[in-house]
């Protein structure tokens, strides 16, 4: 039962579009469109959830400080974005964590806590910066914890994702979720 559950998630994950598109912060306001903007992307929601997949395969304290320096170095470059700051490469770094993400799950890599925590961190910043971007005419405050909350909830489900996998001694699902999330992160930055 859990390995069908397991494979619905998965496949249901990998076949997410982006199909809810961004929310209209007039009609829904800012905190709904905070909410459903990392969910409205397949970059984004794939390379959250990846987070959280990497956390439980490392373990440790890993499972809360990667995901946490994900969240907190996302905020600030959200704030560094509605600042004015202008991020070049956003897009494609964006692109780029999902292979490096998806092949660091896939190859089973460990590493130390603090290189974990600056691997994730550094793209956390270009995630940041396309939600300031790309927030229209939302309330900064209200679409920053809509889309914190939002991204620290794919955090846990790819978390929770990982956990099953290894407690039904299914690893090879948690490397093949890794091949196909950089393998999308790579057919998208050929795009």
């Amino acid at each position: 039962m859990m390995k069908r559950t397991l494979a619905t998630a998965a496949i249901l994950v990998s076949a997410t579009v982006p199909a809810f598109a961004h929310v209209d912060p007039m009609a829904h306001g800012s905190l709904l469109s905070g909410l459903t903007h990392p969910v409205s992307g397949l970059d984004h929601l794939l390379a959250m959830a990846a987070v959280g997949v990497w956390a439980a395969a490392l373990g440790g304290k890993a499972r809360i400080v990667v995901p946490c320096a994900f969240v907190a170095i996302m905020a600030a470059g959200f704030v560094a974005a509605t600042n004015g700051l202008s991020v070049p490469f956003v897009e494609p770094m964006i692109l780029a964590s999902l292979v490096v993400f998806g092949l660091l799950i896939a190859a089973a890599v460990r590493l130390p806590l603090a290189a974990a925590s600056a691997i994730v961190a550094g793209f956390a910043f270009f995630h940041g910066a396309a939600h300031g971007s790309e927030m229209g005419a939302a309330t900064v405050t209200s679409f920053a914890i809509g889309f914190l909350a939002a991204t620290a909830a794919l955090h846990g489900a790819g978390y929770l994702l990982g956990q099953s996998a290894l407690k039904i001694g299914a690893p090879f699902a948690l490397r093949l979720a890794g091949l196909v999330t950089a393998a999308t992160g790579a057919l998208m930055l050929a795009a």
